[in-house]
């Protein structure tokens, strides 16, 4: 009888899956940490993982455990080689977050173009006056640059066209594979492509250095937008808020940090050019069901022998 050791909140139709699964007994700890779950993780066969990390020493700990799910498609903060060696399968969840990410990306760039804070601020505190600096900018015409072209770069690039927006892309990866056909051009080369554009959407995994560093920054226009709902790492943060707030650069919306929560002297935070939200482009009431759904049935599946591969990232490394 396999048992589940479930890390993290989770949504109650996830839960609703484990406690009818026959044969299936699980744990749930609410708490988003790994000291909260790690002693308990010598009797689980699996685990189902929000965003906490997961140690080496903590996989060593769990001598019966056969599968890891995440609940999101991001591992950052597991150590995968550690799996690999005791031949433990990684999952992630399915195609199940990007329609919420790429909505939220646009909720950034929607909020940054019309200086959502600061008029905001205006409406609630004055001057009323403020209207008539004509601060706010429109998105209808203007260049957006999406760097990271997969499923989530997709789906701003529909919702983008909606706004009339003129759309390429940057992805060394598609590059290499091959350019998808659509209306969306390809721009290999990004220091070109960075004084195009009047908003720039980063979609990508989590780098070893910022793709957005002071260099590429000061490539782009004064009254650019960049936007990040991908993760924390992909832009030099102490870059970003020099040039927000020496007028190098238009505006920033920010749902991931290099640390978060990021502390309370973050630099970006005293800047109202800079829109900041606590990493819940992904965390929908929607979203959240079915991302609880589908790294609950990962586990489910996996002990049934019907496990879809193609959710397991770490499968070149098992044997």
């Amino acid at each position: 009888m396999p048992h589940v050791l479930v890390a993290g909140k989770l949504h109650p139709s996830g839960l609703a899956l484990l406690e009818a699964a026959a044969g299936v007994t699980f744990t749930h700890v609410e708490d988003i940490s790994e000291p909260s779950y790690a002693p308990l993780i010598e009797e689980a066969d699996a685990l189902v993982i929000r965003t906490q990390p997961l140690s080496a020493a903590t996989v060593a700990k769990g001598a019966r455990l056969r599968i890891v799910s995440r609940h999101g498609v991001g591992y950052d903060a597991v150590d995968v080689a550690a799996l690999n060696a005791r031949g433990i399968p990684l999952c992630i969840v399915g195609d199940v977050n990007s329609v919420s990410v790429a909505e939220h990306a646009l909720m950034l760039m929607l909020a940054a173009a019309k200086r959502v804070i600061l008029a905001d601020r205006a409406t609630r505190e004055g001057p009323w006056g403020w209207r008539n600096s004509l601060q706010a900018s429109e998105l209808s015409g203007r260049n957006l640059l999406i760097l990271g072209y997969g499923r989530i770069g997709r789906h701003i690039a529909r919702m983008a066209a909606g706004f009339d927006m003129q759309i390429a892309a940057h992805d060394p990866y598609l590059s290499r594979a091959g350019w998808p056909e659509g209306p969306v051009r390809e721009m290999p080369d990004l220091a070109a492509a960075l004084p195009w554009a009047d908003v720039v959407s980063l979609n990508l995994p989590k780098p070893e250095k910022p793709v957005l560093g002071a260099a590429e920054l000061a490539l782009m226009k004064p009254t650019a937008i960049v936007v990040n709902t991908a993760r924390g790492g992909l832009i030099d943060e102490a870059a970003l808020a020099d040039a927000l707030r020496e007028g190098r650069l238009g505006a920033a919306g920010i749902d991931t940090f290099d640390a978060e929560p990021p502390p309370a002297d973050h630099p970006l935070k005293a800047l109202p050019q800079a829109i900041l939200t606590p990493h819940i482009a992904a965390l929908t009431r929607e979203c959240a069901e079915r991302m609880a759904i589908s790294s609950v049935r990962n586990v489910l599946d996996h002990f049934a022998g019907r496990l879809d591969p193609a959710l397991i990232v770490n499968k070149d490394c098992l044997t």
